[in-house]
């Protein structure tokens, strides 16, 4: 029979060991940190990080919410980047859906900077001064921010939240310096320049008879052209080769994972 002094004994004695594992854990990312394999690449892994958490939640089976465990190692991924350097996200949030994007992704000790327009928080990134980015996924009232997005300089690295519940609601990007990184099940931000009269479907048409799966995300017609905002399964390096003026890959992500936990 359990007692109540029994079961904190055994509740201290995890707490002990997951200690015990965090600390090891942190010891090891230090000695990565100063090896020279480490050095030559870069701090923030978003798809390696993604390949993380799928991994665990394909073993994870208890009362314990799928939430709560990416909660959990977001928090413990994003100490292990601010231990390897400096490391402050700046964030342009329309509302406070991304506010809590952002936070939820690089966990509540990073230092993060509100930036009241794309522009700035992209130029904080190109400049230095933030790592990254969070930006609001695009729609259809935004700003047009990803035509000028000039990637590998600044690529989209991750869409957030990794793990989306339906109720949560809301999406971000994550941007930053170079390309993303593979997670082992990937999409493609890609944008298409075309001209002005091209149907919809044409872009999607044309991927689908290279054998790629792609969806519109985002429409934009003006006088002299059409932009289109695809994201395509698989990682692309570099853009297919389309019967359109001009295409340009934007970056990628780990494809969301779809939750349904409490």
């Amino acid at each position: 029979m359990h007692t109540l002094n029994s079961v904190r004994a055994e509740l201290d004695a995890i707490d002990d060991a997951l200690h015990d594992l965090l600390m090891r854990r942190a010891d090891v990312v230090a000695g990565l940190s100063a090896s020279r394999a480490k050095a030559a690449g870069p701090v923030l892994r978003p798809g390696r990080e993604a390949a993380i958490i799928r991994r665990l939640l394909s073993r994870h089976h208890g009362p314990l919410p799928a939430t709560a465990l990416v909660r959990l190692w977001r928090e413990m991924l994003m100490s292990s980047v601010r231990q390897q350097g400096g490391f402050t996200l700046a964030v342009h949030a329309r509302d406070a859906t991304t506010q809590r994007l952002a936070a939820e992704h690089v966990g509540l000790l990073t230092t993060t900077r509100a930036f009241p327009s794309v522009a700035g928080a992209l130029a904080a990134v190109s400049g230095g001064d933030c790592q990254a980015a969070v930006l609001p996924f695009p729609r259809d009232e935004d700003e047009d921010w990803w035509t000028a997005l000039d990637a590998p300089v600044l690529s989209v690295v991750a869409r957030l939240p990794l793990l989306a519940e339906p109720r949560a609601g809301g999406e971000a990007l994550l941007v930053a310096p170079g390309l993303p990184d593979a997670s082992g099940d990937d999409r493609t931000l890609m944008l298409v320049e075309a001209l002005p009269d091209t149907p919809r479907e044409a872009p999607l048409r044309a991927l689908a008879a290279l054998g790629i799966t792609a969806r519109l995300v985002l429409l934009r017609r003006a006088p002299a052209l059409s932009r289109f905002l695809l994201e395509l399964d698989g990682l692309h390096a570099a853009p297919p080769a389309l019967p359109f003026p001009r295409s340009r890959v934007l970056g990628g992500y780990a494809t969301p994972i779809k939750g349904n936990t409490p």
